[in-house]
């Protein structure tokens, strides 16, 4: 760990140098402000002990100033006055804490490992939110997707409170939902997921609501309820058509006023929760058969949103394909594999029953059993060889297949740039261009 210690009082700047680096840390010295903020800059230190009351520069001037350079740096304050105001003063501005002068050696040793745990959590969340950011992205450039994108963008600024997500098994109702959550005004909020056709009927409305100890069987201490937890946030429901409909009724009114009761309690609960529900099933069937409260489906589908199956984005089939290859190579720590021209037209032509999440468990296997390699129509699953010996092209079908082949190629080893590409083809670029909309490649 790397300290910087700004301190205008010589001996002790040293000696508390000499003593942390005893207990095995780094330090570089400053005497003043402006030395201090040059050195911060410099060295990127983990933790800044600074004094507050120096000459020319003062200890909250130097804080402002490291707000703005290095403002995931934590600063520990330091002072031989013990003035209230300023220790306030200096956390108002964001300072880690606080110390009055002289203090325990051994307990600053103890706050600075304190606030060194919690500088690499934050730096830990920072990276996971900005890994899920990307990873919520909606991918694709059909004009499916693109319509897609704007409604999202619409009800993500909006204050609709209720989204119901429709679309087979694996199109991306859980991807899409965290788009909204990213998109929307609670994205520092909690995004809390729920698949409720994985809990026992009699553990679901404690599992949404919270419950009291002793509330239910199994209860043993006080439970928090997902809907508390996501306050501000989203509450994302997987599978809603699974939901019990005793559990149905209360999350209907909890929809109406935001207000409930966990199990055990009298108190009524407020949650600020945008809800996402999904389903793969038939919502109006199981209406008519009883399975499935009507006056909550119409609840519900209040903003429905119908996620296309992949078989109808065939112009984002090798865009997703890239984009899952280049993951899991980077995951793998591996060379990104790569598609023949035969492979390509068998994943354009398949029917992909199992939608995006089929293609992204296929490439993860195809990047683990042949890292770095370009697949053959040999290496794929049985289902998706015979498909090419099944199905005949046409003259016209073939050539098509063979030209989109090599343009996606040239354009893929080119990473996208469509000058290089026109070069690698040996055609101009507009010439590149028209083939791209005839071939309806982006």
């Amino acid at each position: 760990m790397n300290i910087l210690i700004i301190d205008d009082e010589v001996n002790l700047r040293r000696s508390l140098a000499f003593t942390l680096r005893q207990a095995g840390f780094d330090c570089v010295e400053a005497q003043n402000g402006h030395v201090g903020c040059k050195l911060a800059k410099k060295e990127s230190p983990d933790i800044i002990l600074l004094d507050v009351r120096m000459p020319g520069m003062s200890g909250l001037d130097v804080l402002e100033r490291l707000n703005g350079d290095l403002p995931d740096t934590p600063v520990i304050m330091m002072s031989a006055f013990d003035d209230t105001q300023d220790a306030v003063n200096a956390m108002k501005m964001g300072a880690a804490d606080y110390l009055s002068k002289p203090f325990d050696i051994d307990e600053l040793i103890l706050l600075i490992k304190e606030t060194n745990a919690n500088r690499l959590l934050k730096s830990e969340v920072q990276y996971l939110r900005e890994r899920y950011t990307q990873e919520a992205t909606f991918i694709g450039n059909s004009s499916l997707i693109k319509t897609l994108r704007e409604c999202l963008e619409r009800i993500s600024s909006s204050n609709i409170k209720t989204v119901l997500l429709l679309g087979e098994t694996g199109v991306g109702k859980a991807v899409v939902a965290r788009d909204l959550h990213v998109r929307g005004s609670g994205r520092e909020s909690p995004f809390v997921e729920i698949n409720c056709a994985t809990l026992p009927e009699n553990q679901i409305e404690a599992e949404l609501f919270g419950a009291e100890r002793g509330a239910i069987p199994g209860i043993i201490s006080k439970r928090r309820g997902l809907v508390e937890i996501a306050d501000g946030g989203t509450l994302f429901l997987d599978e809603i058509g699974e939901m019990p409909l005793n559990v149905q009724s209360k999350l209907l009114a909890f929809l109406e006023t935001r207000s409930y009761r966990p199990l055990g309690i009298v108190r009524e609960h407020h949650a600020d929760v945008r809800v996402i529900a999904a389903t793969n099933g038939n919502l109006e069937e199981a209406v008519e058969n009883g399975s499935f409260r009507q006056d909550l489906y119409f609840r519900l589908k209040v903003m429905p949103i119908e996620i296309p199956p992949l078989r109808e984005r065939e112009k984002d089939i090798g865009l997703l394909s890239l984009h899952f290859a280049k993951k899991f190579s980077r995951d793998a720590s591996c060379c990104s594999i790569e598609f023949s021209s035969a492979v390509r037209e068998i994943f354009y032509t398949y029917n992909w029953p199992g939608n995006v999440r089929e293609l992204k468990n296929l490439i993860e296997r195809l990047t683990i059993l042949y890292p770095g390699q370009k697949i053959i129509e040999e290496q794929l699953p049985s289902e998706m060889r015979n498909l090419s010996r099944k199905k005949p092209h046409t003259i016209e079908e073939s050539l098509i297949s063979i030209e989109r082949g090599l343009v996606q190629d040239a354009l893929i080893k080119c990473r996208g740039k469509k000058g290089l590409a026109a070069e690698r083809l040996g055609i101009s670029r507009h010439a590149l261009k028209r083939r791209m909309q005839k071939l309806e490649l982006s």
